[in-house]
């Protein structure tokens, strides 16, 4: 049953770099398909190193998240430069060093990622392997898995589901055969049980009060939107609010925005026919942070002492406005803070 490649030299690769007095350590920017992934991964050098640790650079605090850490028994902990010191190699999984600036201080020997590649950050890494076409990296792990003929036990089974259910959007965003594949496969393995239950811890009860609040704050701007919401207690509310609004009739694309920990936290998401959200957070952020991801789905975060933090709003539809201007060929447009008129710097046509 050929589900997936024959990766047995690539593999060979992987696990001839260890030797079993080393101790790894394996970062991510935590959400599902990263959890579930490094999971894996620790599996896959099970026997091969000392041990193996994951650890995490952003605060996980969405319920769903948490449910998957509780419920399948993942051990995680924030990243420290005192953590760092105590492991000998580096591993890096659904992301590539540039995404994070902690990220870009480690040498990794690993790097396994389905985020499209940037020709200005070159990934460095003994092993690598980036697959863009992939709707998730839990499927590039479970071709690992299906090759060294191991057969996931259920906690791992599950989060690796889950993980390529929510970065495919349930197969709504852009996915691969081979993601098809490994999905089904996973499901002869996974606990349906714990499943629902992590797929049911969408919300904080505390978070209700910013739907009321984007609501009144949403700006539509022809065939998307834009929501600026000030200062939010964690940036996942924000990606919470920018999956919500995309579902509505006519939205094709929208940008959700707030203020977290001295920084100014964009989420970019797209229906992939009108624009491509990864080039345009690039496109509009990329001198003063990190910008980028997918067609459907992207990100950037920016320092707040980069940009006055009192018109932050007027910031990103003045950068909207220049690069549509940019593809226009036309002058950059003239910003009026006071009497913003959107339709002077947007598109209004799909």
């Amino acid at each position: 049953m050929a589900y997936f490649r024959t990766l047995d030299t690539k593999i060979n690769e992987l696990q001839a770099l260890f030797n079993k007095k080393e101790r790894l350590l394996i970062l991510i920017n935590a959400d599902p398909d990263a959890l579930a992934s490094a999971m894996a991964l620790k599996r896959v050098l099970y026997r091969r190193v000392h041990s193996a640790a994951i650890a995490h650079v952003n605060e996980i605090s969405r319920p769903d998240n948490l449910a998957m850490i509780k419920l399948l028994r993942i051990s995680t902990k924030k990243l420290t430069p005192p953590l760092l010191a105590q492991y000998d190699r580096f591993a890096l999984v659904d992301s590539q060093p540039h995404h994070h600036p902690d990220f870009a201080k480690v040498n990794f020997s690993v790097v396994l990622d389905h985020h499209p590649l940037d020709k200005n950050h070159p990934v460095q890494a003994e092993y690598k392997e980036i697959v863009p076409e992939y709707g998730a990296v839990s499927s590039l792990l479970t071709e690992y898995l299906y090759n060294l003929k191991i057969r996931p036990g259920k906690l791992l089974a599950t989060a690796l589901l889950y993980g390529i259910k929510t970065d495919t959007q349930s197969f709504e965003r852009k996915f691969s055969d081979v993601d098809v594949r490994a999905f089904r496969h996973l499901t002869k393995f996974y606990d349906p049980l714990i499943l629902q239950k992590i797929v049911r811890s969408e919300f904080h009860k505390e978070w209700l009060k910013y739907f009321s609040l984007a609501f009144r704050k949403i700006k539509l701007l022809g065939n998307g939107s834009s929501i600026f919401m000030g200062k939010v207690d964690s940036p996942d509310i924000l990606v919470i609010l920018a999956d919500f609004f995309l579902r509505v009739h006519n939205i094709s694309w929208d940008i959700v925005s707030g203020i977290h920990d001295e920084k100014l936290i964009i989420i970019f998401r797209g229906d992939g026919l009108h624009k491509d959200m990864g080039k345009l957070a690039s496109q509009m952020f990329k001198d003063v942070g990190p910008a980028g991801g997918h067609k459907q789905m992207a990100r950037a975060e920016i320092p707040l002492e980069k940009i006055d933090q009192k018109h932050a709003q007027q910031f990103i539809l003045q950068r909207l406005g220049e690069v549509r201007s940019r593809k226009k060929g036309r002058p950059k447009p003239v910003l009026q803070l006071n009497n913003l008129n959107i339709n002077n710097i947007v598109d209004t046509k799909p």
